[in-house]
């Protein structure tokens, strides 16, 4: 394949099912417009059954379920919270809102997820709550960590905007923790352009979600008769997407497993193209250990460190395909040196943040476009004489 034959190559495209204009069409005809409509019911029921969780609340962005969750934990002034640096910065930001601190610890050199082996170390009387984030929806070390928070008494929310439909050792992400949250951002596998959802795991914290969500008031236990009249009962605001994300979502759900099982060939797919230049030691593809089952949401390759990523980049650029690196840690930015703490060595958050790319991945990708991707890495990889340092 040239580049004049596949003309060029994104790094993501959105991918619609059939159904998302007659669902969002049936929504507006049913004159439900705000939202905890027939569709959101539809959807709720579904992740609650994939889940097993207790309840599942859709929400306008993983953003707002993660910011659902710091209130529901009560987050205040001063608190700590235990968390990867190597993470989108909504993971920081709904607690830095609540007066929290971040505390960051670094992450696996494997998986780039939390390195559980870290966190007691950061444990302090301040500590709040550990926030894992499952990069690339393969799993942490979920057993040794909720083992290590229940001898602390502490909450764990698991940041699984990537993980829909990925597990650990047979449970869902998201699912495990007091607390999960998911994206349906237009980057992710399963989508609604813009849209998220809280998974509420103890049973004890459902009636204060369902307020939080709805402004602060008993709302939806008006709504199910639960009592005569609904008012202001708690802080909170209005977490709720619209009824035409919902029906949105919906179409994508009732193809979720179709759509995760196409991302995990073109992902299986890289995986055997890459292994030679694994074996050549210059890159390190992902790693997934026993018992995780990931979702094919992210492709990516961690070039050695003597190749200079722009230079990679920029190359690819020309030859017609779009990769990218992914997170600045947080502890290196401007609102990270103000508002957060590191404990102990982030080497190696340090050293996956410069060399990190990602490849393109979306369902209607082909083979013969990922052969192009692979063969065109392996030529600026391997040609001599390039600027292999970054400057």
């Amino acid at each position: 394949m040239s580049l004049n034959e596949c003309n060029t190559i994104p790094f993501n495209k959105p991918y619609l099912t059939g159904n998302e204009s007659k669902y969002i069409t049936q929504s507006l005809l049913s004159l439900k417009l705000s939202g905890d409509g027939s569709f959101t019911d539809k959807c709720h029921e579904w992740l609650e059954e994939q889940t097993k969780t207790n309840k599942a609340l859709l929400t306008h962005s993983c953003t707002a379920a993660l910011e659902m969750a710091a209130i529901l934990l009560d987050v205040k002034e001063d608190d700590e919270i235990i968390m990867p640096s190597y993470t989108f910065v909504s993971t920081a930001n709904a607690f830095v809102l609540r007066g929290g601190v971040p505390i960051f610890v670094d992450v696996r050199s494997d998986t780039l997820n939390i390195d559980e082996n870290l966190i007691e170390s950061a444990i302090t009387s301040k500590t709040k709550a550990i926030v894992v984030v499952h990069y690339a929806g393969v799993a942490c070390e979920m057993d040794f960590i909720m083992t290590l928070a229940r001898k602390y008494n502490i909450r764990v929310i698991e940041d699984a905007a990537q993980g829909v439909l990925s597990s650990y050792k047979g449970k869902a992400l998201g699912s495990i923790g007091d607390l999960g949250c998911y994206s349906f951002h237009d980057t992710k596998n399963i989508i609604s352009g813009e849209g998220g959802c809280l998974l509420v795991n103890d049973p004890l914290l459902i009636a204060k979600a369902e307020m939080i969500r709805e402004k602060g008031t008993d709302r939806s236990q008006f709504i199910r008769g639960e009592v005569d009249k609904y008012t202001w009962r708690n802080i909170g605001s209005s977490y709720l997407p619209s009824e035409s994300i919902a029906a949105f979502l919906w179409a994508q759900l009732e193809h979720a497993q179709e759509i995760v099982k196409n991302r995990l060939t073109l992902w299986q797919n890289y995986h055997q193209l890459f292994e030679p230049l694994e074996l050549l030691g210059i890159v390190q593809r992902p790693y997934v250990p026993d018992g995780c089952q990931h979702n094919g949401h992210i492709y990516y390759l961690n070039l050695d460190e003597s190749i200079s990523r722009s230079f990679v980049l920029e190359q690819l650029k020309k030859m017609g395909i779009t990769c990218t690196f992914h997170y600045v840690p947080l502890h290196q930015s401007p609102a990270g040196t103000k508002y957060t703490k590191v404990c102990g060595s982030m080497a190696v958050t340090e050293k996956f943040g410069v060399r990190l790319i990602r490849l393109p991945l979306w369902v209607e990708m082909t083979e013969d476009m990922q052969e192009y991707i692979f063969q065109s890495i392996q030529s600026i990889l391997t040609v001599k004489n390039v600027p292999f340092k970054e400057v």
